[in-house]
């Protein structure tokens, strides 16, 4: 059975039939989807600029993929932290109470700022974040292709995020971690988190819908901010899709879901 009115942050594909192509996106623009959503997207293009940046002195390539800098440390942490906002975001504004399950604060709940990472994989089960892949279009080489959370399939830790707790908590003795192919694979995580969120809306001023992915020299759609093209995940099962009709939907009050994460 789909779901007859969508979850906040969450884009999933809406099931083809009337109003399914403008229903398919429009309900991502709605204040009442997101809080802020511009917050987490102007990080992003910011980010963005700066890979861009560091691309003028390190050319984009296979070779240069395990080459570190104190300019890509800094990049790197910037990234991660910005993974990390955006699972919170995704947890908070849906339903997510954990306690401690264990010690002396058996049974307490367990606040924000004592989430981490294997909270943050729950997310996986309903954004299918493992099955996204993240391409850069201007690169030499064959390793162009990242797949970010693909390590979650196997219920495996992500080597980039464990780079970067390594090189932030001991730099000096993990420096070499702080490597261009974890910069961007933890880059490809943003993008692809930020996608499964609001697809390819960046929220800047002046646009009033999403906009349109056609033909282009690099055979594929670009995300947000038209830097890297994403794959979206192929994978959603019938039951997992959104089934409803926007024009109609967006009249009423209670016209978002919340995702009960405390019952996975």
């Amino acid at each position: 059975m789909s779901f007859d009115r969508p979850f906040h942050r969450n884009y999933r594909p809406v099931k083809e039939g009337h109003n399914s192509g403008y229903s398919d996106w429009a309900y991502i623009v709605d204040h009442h989807y997101s809080d802020h959503p511009e917050h987490y997207t102007r990080a992003f293009a910011i980010l963005q600029k700066d890979i861009i940046g560091l691309f003028e002195y390190i050319e984009p390539s296979d070779i240069n993929l395990v080459t570190y800098s104190f300019r890509i440390h800094e990049l790197l942490v910037r990234t991660c932290i910005e993974v990390e906002a955006n699972f919170k975001a995704i947890l908070r504004e849906n339903m997510f109470n954990p306690v401690y399950k264990n010690g002396s604060k058996q049974g307490q709940p367990r606040t924000e700022k004592n989430w981490n990472i294997n909270d943050f994989k729950i997310v996986n089960k309903t954004h299918h974040l493992d099955d996204y892949s993240i391409i850069f279009p201007h690169w030499h080489g064959t390793k162009n292709e990242r797949f970010p959370f693909r390590k979650w399939k196997k219920n495996e830790p992500l080597p980039w995020y464990q780079a970067y707790n390594q090189c932030k908590h001991d730099r000096l003795h993990n420096f070499e971690k702080a490597s261009i192919g974890n910069l961007l694979d933890a880059f490809s995580g943003l993008c692809a988190l930020l996608s499964s969120q609001f697809r390819t809306e960046s929220f800047s001023t002046g646009s009033d819908s999403l906009a349109v992915n056609t033909d282009n020299y690099y055979g594929g759609g670009f995300g947000i901010g038209g830097f890297v093209m994403v794959d979206f995940p192929g994978d959603w099962k019938d039951e997992e899709l959104y089934e409803f009709n926007w024009t109609e939907l967006q009249k009423e009050d209670n016209r978002f879901r919340k995702i009960d994460y405390d019952s996975y």
